[in-house]
């Protein structure tokens, strides 16, 4: 799979942009739950009074906490409040008390100071509210009925007042955090309404800013999404797009050794469904890669920080997760090994059932073709349908398991709350993050469970692209003699086809000058159309040589050797497009005149005159809408088109009647006069003319020569002769 991270390079700026995104969306997933916790804590609970840095307070209130201060805690926060006078009223005329009462205010913003002065004036405020509220007495420091606290605290002596403070402190320390800061935030919410704030206002404000901020960020997440889905989309697509590329160009490479290996109908899979699952994974795999594990480690940092003790329902829900992943691992794995084979099956079924209608309507053979492609189709269905029944499982599961973790984190934070370690909105928030946690886990695990089919499908990519084509160029290449052209000459040639047991052509040795017609004629399966594939290379002799001009087509550039051969194979092979398209396949620069020329001599022109757009009348693919003949002759105008030194007519002539192929073949030799043929045939009567005839039987040569010659000392031919034509036929032809 890490193979086909090597393709993604062309994509690197869509990737670092996606990565880049994908740390901002985590980033603002994990910034809401703080938000939701500072809405209910501080702008419900506190009414929206952030911390217990008194932005203003009255000036006795602030004479009376500094009672409950040591000289370094005083000088701090002499440098951070500035006392306002009655006078400064109209400067500030939110303060109704400023027309009575001199207040202290707070001249900074500063979040960090802010919070130095909270942590100072948070005890002594609590103070301050239980001498004010008569609860002191509760704390150690009897006060008699109507007798003011602070007037009973300065008529006692220093070592009095520090002793009655001290205990009054350790009781203090022993209580939870929250206790004390909602108690102050209490005592400074009451400040400020004597003071004449409006402290719903306060609330108010608080919560519409954090409400807004919630929706600036998940407002980001939207727009970061549709960029990462954007960039994304666009990188899946260039990657499809360069592995469809580098796959087809591999295949074009082949021979038909490895097309033999791989199939078609897998070639074809390969191409589509293989790349379509990578294309996949690969997005979702870094989406998972990046994102997830920023929103595990976060959300545990986060929840950590909320409250330690409740951890253990984390991990707990971790490893009951990956426990039921692992389990549909188990179940899934070795279907998605399956899926791939079963899809080749189905594809190799449908192609060759469609491929074959005319002869399976001709056989009435419909129903059991029917019934193939259902069982394959059956075998396939069942695959699928218990991977997505495994798979479909997985969502309620998941469900369960985090409906579990809510009541557990409710049930224990109930406790927290209760004992004023925590509060309501911290579990809000916790819950949040065990859900952030959870789902990010999930996707590691649904991850893992996606993976295996795409790796199924990179190797079977990664298997053609890393095939090594039986047929390449040499490492130095040779030129043609340019003082011969097309002489052909087979030394030694023996062909075994891979992984077969013995040689089907065996020691064969003929040469084939210009100017001359070579025929191969032999029993079905004699190693005929074997034999003259092995001139254009489509196979690899296995021992001997195979020269054309004297030079080892081995050791040649591949293109530079097919330049020189006209090839017609035996099934007449024409490509979408038009009629003019598929005479100049081989040699576009093909001028019209040229075209017509090739094709009257392809006895083509009679049947493409006749079509309402002649040249230019479509072809569908496969030729199919044009008969077997007129495929053949077609194909022979597009070798005649490229005017090679070699023409190779692989039983070109079997579809043709009579009276054509005579005429095709008076017109051939008007222009093959330089060029050295060769011709595979069925008929006698198609060779008999041929300046040397090789017979070949079970891939041996066993006779050379003219036909009279051959009539004379070969068996095999002369049977072949014998069993198509009359001795007096056979009797008459001209040396």
């Amino acid at each position: 799979m890490l193979k086909i991270f090597r393709y993604l390079k062309s994509s690197i700026v869509s990737l670092l942009l996606i990565v880049g995104l994908l740390v901002i969306q985590a980033a603002c997933d994990l910034a809401l739950p703080d938000y939701t916790s500072k809405i209910v804590n501080i702008g419900i609970q506190q009414g929206g009074i952030e911390n217990a840095a008194a932005t203003v307070i009255t000036e006795k209130t602030y004479d009376n906490l500094m009672l409950f201060l040591d000289d370094s805690k005083k000088e701090y926060l002499y440098n951070y409040y500035d006392l306002l006078e009655t006078k400064d009223y109209s400067k500030y005329k939110e303060y109704s008390l400023l027309k009575k009462e001199n207040l202290y205010k707070l001249n900074t913003n500063d979040k960090d100071i802010k919070e130095n002065i909270s942590d100072i004036l948070e005890v002594p405020l609590m103070i301050d509210y239980l001498f004010k509220t008569g609860k002191i007495k509760e704390y150690g420091f009897p006060i008699p009925e109507d007798v003011d606290a602070y007037q009973l605290l300065s008529t006692l002596d220093e070592k009095t007042i520090k002793t009655t403070l001290g205990e009054m402190d350790s009781k203090l320390k022993e209580m939870p955090e929250s206790i004390i800061t909602s108690s102050a935030i209490i005592a400074l919410k009451a400040e400020y309404e004597e003071i004449g704030l409006n402290t719903s206002k306060i609330q108010t404000n608080y919560i519409l800013v954090s409400g807004a901020k919630m929706i600036f960020i998940s407002l980001i997440i939207m727009i970061d999404a549709l960029l990462i889905g954007f960039f994304g989309a666009k990188l899946a697509g260039k990657l499809g797009k360069t592995l469809r590329e580098k796959v087809f160009t591999k295949v074009v490479s082949f021979s038909k050794t490895e097309m033999k290996k791989f199939g078609t109908a897998s070639l074809i899979t390969r191409t589509t469904n293989d790349i379509q699952q990578i294309q996949q994974i690969v997005v979702f795999l870094m989406r998972v890669v990046i994102y997830a594990p920023i929103i595990a480690v976060g959300g545990i940092i986060k929840t950590t920080s909320k409250s330690g003790s409740m951890g253990w329902i984390i991990f707990g829900a971790v490893c009951a997760l990956f426990v039921v992943l692992l389990a549909l691992f188990a179940f899934v794995m070795p279907k998605f090994k399956m899926l791939q084979k079963l899809i080749d099956k189905l594809n190799l079924v449908a192609r060759e059932i469609l491929n074959g209608i005319p002869v399976i309507r001709a056989f009435n053979n419909e129903k059991h073709e029917e019934n193939r492609f259902a069982d394959a189709n059956k075998t396939l269905n069942k695959v699928e349908l218990f991977v997505s029944r495994v798979m479909a499982l997985m969502m309620p599961l998941m469900s369960l398991l985090m409906y579990v973790v809510c009541i557990a984190i409710v049930w224990k934070g109930a406790y927290e709350i209760n004992a004023g370690t925590m509060q309501v909105g911290d579990i809000m928030a916790y819950i949040q993050y065990a859900m952030q946690i959870i789902f990010s886990f999930l996707m590691i695990g649904v991850m893992s469970i996606m993976l295996p089919r795409a790796i199924v499908s990179a190797n079977r990519i990664l298997k053609v692209l890393e095939e090594e084509p039986t047929i390449k160029n040499p490492k130095k290449i040779k030129k043609f003699n340019k003082n011969k052209t097309g002489v052909v000459e087979f030394k030694n040639v023996c062909f075994r086809y891979p992984d077969a047991m013995e040689d089907v052509i065996t020691d064969v040795n003929f040469k084939a000058l210009p100017g001359t017609t070579t025929a191969f004629i032999g029993s079905t399966g004699s190693g005929k159309s074997t034999l003259i594939n092995l001139i254009p290379r489509f196979y690899d002799v296995t021992e001997g040589s195979i020269l054309i001009d004297g030079v080892n087509i081995k050791d040649v550039n591949v293109k530079d050797l097919r330049k020189k051969i006209g090839y017609i194979p035996q099934k007449g092979m024409l490509f979408s497009g038009t009629i003019s398209s598929n005479i100049k396949y081989g040699n576009d620069k093909l001028k019209p005149e040229e075209m017509i020329k090739a094709s009257k001599i392809a006895q083509a022109d009679e049947f493409v005159k006749k079509l309402d757009d002649k040249y230019e009348s479509s072809i569908s693919q496969g030729g199919t809408n044009v008969s077997g003949g007129q495929r053949q002759r077609l194909s022979i105008a597009r070798a005649i088109a490229v005017n090679p030194d070699i023409y190779i007519f692989d039983d070109s002539f079997s579809a043709l009647d009579f009276k054509t192929d005579a005429k095709l073949r008076k017109e051939l030799s008007k222009i093959t006069k330089k060029s050295t043929v060769f011709i595979v045939a069925q008929r006698i009567s198609t060779i008999l003319n041929a300046d040397q005839i090789v017979v070949l039987n079970e891939g041996n040569v066993v006779g050379i020569g003219k036909h009279n010659e051959l009539m004379k000392n070969c068996e095999v031919y002369k049977e072949i002769a014998l069993s198509q034509l009359s001795e007096e036929e056979l009797s008459n032809v001209k040396e």
